[in-house]
């Protein structure tokens, strides 16, 4: 090749370079939202959800306001068995399979999309017998030759007005929307789990309290019967007291059903069939109330939960496919070239008098299509609006989640302290009460009145703890999780 032609080409391969050096991308450059500016999640300020009381899971939580919670937030429960259940499930869940999966997809697609920024160059070899014909020339006869043909072919479109820029900056969009995804479903699992965990242990200790009162009321139907036998009470009375017993043994085996069903659940969270699962089993006594509740300020909360990254990322790729609607109207430049040999004979391929090139540019511009890009550009643009509504649909969710958590637990300590308080009463009532009709000083309707509510306060009593646990997940859940403090396993 000679010095003169080294020099064009070299200038063909740069000038696409200069060209994109001083073309720009048309279409809106996305400005992330602003965080709401306001100070707190609700109307007042939240005191701390406080209980007096040394009863089981009845201390006083503390929020800190502007604190950092913790990735593993699930370690704050102090509970083994739910440590090595969610790690477990981390690992083995289809859900954060299916999520990692499509985040790999998402990320080779803008692998693959990235190549529209180089060159295409291809290679081609061909191989053709001919047989040509001297009548064409004026000549008789015929002859037959093979003609190989090896070529490598340049192509390269001039991203002139940043179609393709805009293009991978969508598609990069979506890598981020799958990543937060990937959190968002770390998150639900690990808060699914927890809960989960939290109501069989409540369904358990429901479930022994139920037993409590049904040989205690058992043990009152003997005592009945016996001086029904010795003519101090009625037969009503007798029966009246065997009707209790059978109510309360009624209420066993719902409470195993659900039990049952929750552990179904627990298995399917983890992967598992039920039959294999050996899930570990939960009771309120083997979990710790986190006591120290760190909340994010509302500044912070729009860049740590995932979902409102996730419509963020969302209102970024739509805002990007403004610019490719935008670029689609402007010409397409582009550039191709060819270098090769022809030759008869294999051997004489590649021979300076053998060798073939072509330059070529063409130019591409829409001049009349029915308004279809128009239309597309405005499609686009009405697609951007509708994300950036559901990005602030989904922040004002996220603030209520946050509001409403806080507020439960609030709502959690003043419950449990009455629920203890009545559960006090109820006993003293029923033993008393007891005591009195053993020597025939009340009826047997104020003993029958003090068991129901001795029963009904005891399970009263359970419940409220475990909703300060449940609740406690929710502001967990809430908060984000805490997935930006630690690197993803």
């Amino acid at each position: 090749m000679t010095a003169a032609r080294k020099q064009r080409s070299a200038a063909w391969l740069v000038a696409p370079a200069a060209i994109m050096l001083v073309s720009c991308a048309v279409g809106p450059d996305f400005k992330r939202p602003e965080a709401p500016a306001i100070d707190r999640y609700t109307d007042a300020e939240f005191p701390n959800a406080t209980v007096q009381s040394d009863f089981a899971h009845g201390g006083a939580q503390q929020f800190a306001a502007g604190g950092n919670l913790q990735r593993q937030w699930w370690n704050l429960f102090r509970s083994e068995p739910l440590d090595r259940l969610i790690e477990q499930a981390l690992r083995d869940s289809p859900t954060v399979t299916s999520a990692q999966s499509t985040l790999r997809q998402v990320q080779q697609n803008l692998a693959a999309e990235r190549g529209l920024t180089w060159p295409d160059v291809s290679g081609q070899i061909n191989v053709q017998r001919e047989q040509f014909s001297g009548a064409s020339l004026g000549q008789p006869g015929t002859s037959i030759f093979t003609l190989y043909n090896a070529s490598v072919n340049v192509s390269y479109t001039l991203d002139a007005f940043g179609g393709i820029r805009r293009q991978l900056e969508a598609l990069q969009a979506q890598v981020d929307n799958a990543n937060y995804q990937l959190q968002a479903t770390y998150l639900t699992l690990t808060a699914n789990l927890a809960t989960t965990a939290i109501r069989e242990a409540s369904l358990r200790a429901q479930i022994r309290t139920t037993e409590e009162i049904e040989k205690l009321q058992k043990d009152q139907l003997d005592i009945v019967e016996r001086r029904f036998n010795l003519g101090a009470v009625t037969k009503s009375d007798v029966l009246s007291q065997r009707t209790t017993l059978a109510q309360t043994r009624a209420i066993l085996p719902p409470l195993q059903r659900q039990l049952s069903q929750l552990r179904h659940q627990l298995a399917l969270y983890a992967g598992r069939t039920p039959e294999s699962a050996a899930l570990p089993s939960f009771e309120l006594d083997g979990l710790e109330l986190p006591l120290q509740l760190p909340v994010s300020v509302p500044s912070d909360l729009v860049r740590q939960r995932p979902d409102i990254l996730s419509s963020e990322a969302l209102l970024h790729a739509a805002s990007a496919q403004v610019g490719v609607a935008t670029a689609n109207l402007y010409p397409q430049i582009t550039l191709t070239g060819n270098i090769g040999s022809d030759a008869v004979g294999a051997s004489q391929l590649f021979k300076p008098n053998s060798t073939v090139w072509g330059l070529g540019a063409g130019l591409l511009a829409p001049i009349f299509n029915g308004g279809q890009l128009l239309a597309n550009k405005r499609a686009a643009a009405a697609a951007f609006d509708a994300a950036a509504a559901n990005y602030r649909q989904t922040v004002l969710t996220a603030f209520a989640n946050v509001a409403d958590a806080l507020r439960a637990l609030q709502t959690d300590a003043s419950a449990l302290q009455a629920q203890i308080e009545a559960q006090h009463q109820a006993r003293d009532a029923f033993q008393l009460a007891s005591r009195q009709f053993n020597v025939g000083a009340v009826s047997y309707l104020t003993l029958l009145n003090s068991q129901q509510q001795l029963l009904q306060t005891r399970v009263a009593v359970v419940q409220a703890q475990a909703d300060r646990f449940a609740d406690t997940v929710a502001l967990f859940q809430a908060l984000g999780g805490g997935w930006w403090t630690e690197e993803v396993r």
